[in-house]
């Protein structure tokens, strides 16, 4: 299969590093002129030279902006005008025990992990609608429906952004749009990247060794026993968000290693 996304354009929130920046690789690498979103310039520059050393023909452009207020959601949206791919990728993560989360940290999560998808798909997605064409695509987690009790204000934001993306899907009906949501698993990530570093050296052991482990450890049930890759995980999405993924939609389609022992 050859995915040709030549003449789409392609927004990818919290693309600085980690899953956003594969996916911002992998669509650059499909043909798509893509925009690649983080709060800061300076690792918005970062993240367009990155795509373009990955992809040197790549169609690449940033912007700066925090989705995770609507003032940052409103400049991401003029800056990038007609969208063809969104990929709501934005989110934020913290373990920390339930009777320790003020409201603040859940209104900071429900903001950032379900308000930037919501603003941006409320905005973009009339658009697709007119043209005939589009591809919204959520990337929630495994933890979605595996709860965290380390994080529960994360896994529920996760659980929300599935139903938002079946709600959109619904009214897609009849349409070439689709929604869609990506549930990746333990992925080695950057941040992940750099916790298991930390472990690791106060282990005495290699970085290898101490992710091995702390899948067995922590997700026993996963059947690849190991951490996906950003690049598996960008696979999907840019399957997802290709012309041949046009009979999905309204999907959860998991990238998580088999950690959820469920058939459907």
């Amino acid at each position: 299969m050859k995915i040709d996304l030549t003449g789409k354009t392609a927004l990818v929130t919290g693309s600085t590093a980690g899953i956003g920046l594969a996916v911002a690789k992998g669509l650059a690498a499909s043909g798509a002129r893509v925009i690649v979103n983080g709060r800061k310039q300076e690792s918005v520059d970062r993240s367009v030279a990155a795509v373009h050393a990955s992809v040197k023909a790549a169609a690449v452009s940033g912007v700066a902006a925090d989705v995770s207020t609507a003032e940052g959601c409103n400049t991401l949206i003029a800056a990038a005008e007609a969208v063809d791919i969104l990929v709501n990728n934005a989110g934020i993560f913290e373990p920390k025990p339930f009777f320790e989360i003020p409201d603040a940290d859940w209104t900071r999560f429900f903001e950032t992990n379900v308000m930037s998808g919501v603003r941006l798909s409320r905005a973009l997605m009339p658009g697709m609608l007119e043209r005939d064409w589009g591809r919204i695509i959520f990337i929630s987690s495994e933890s979605a429906l595996n709860i965290p009790v380390e994080m529960i204000q994360y896994g529920f934001t996760k659980t929300a952004q599935l139903a938002i993306s079946r709600g959109l899907a619904e009214l897609t009906a009849g349409t070439n749009v689709t929604v869609n949501s990506v549930l990746p698993g333990p992925t080695r990530s950057d941040g992940v990247e750099d916790f298991l570093q930390a472990m690791a050296k106060s282990a005495g052991t290699s970085v290898d060794e101490m992710a091995a482990n702390f899948v067995k450890q922590h997700r026993p049930s996963s059947l690849i026993q190991r951490f996906a890759t950003v690049e598996e995980v960008a696979n999907m999405v840019v399957y997802v968000a290709s012309k041949e993924a046009s009979a999905t939609n309204g999907a959860a389609l998991r990238v998580e290693g088999g950690v959820i022992r469920t058939i459907a």
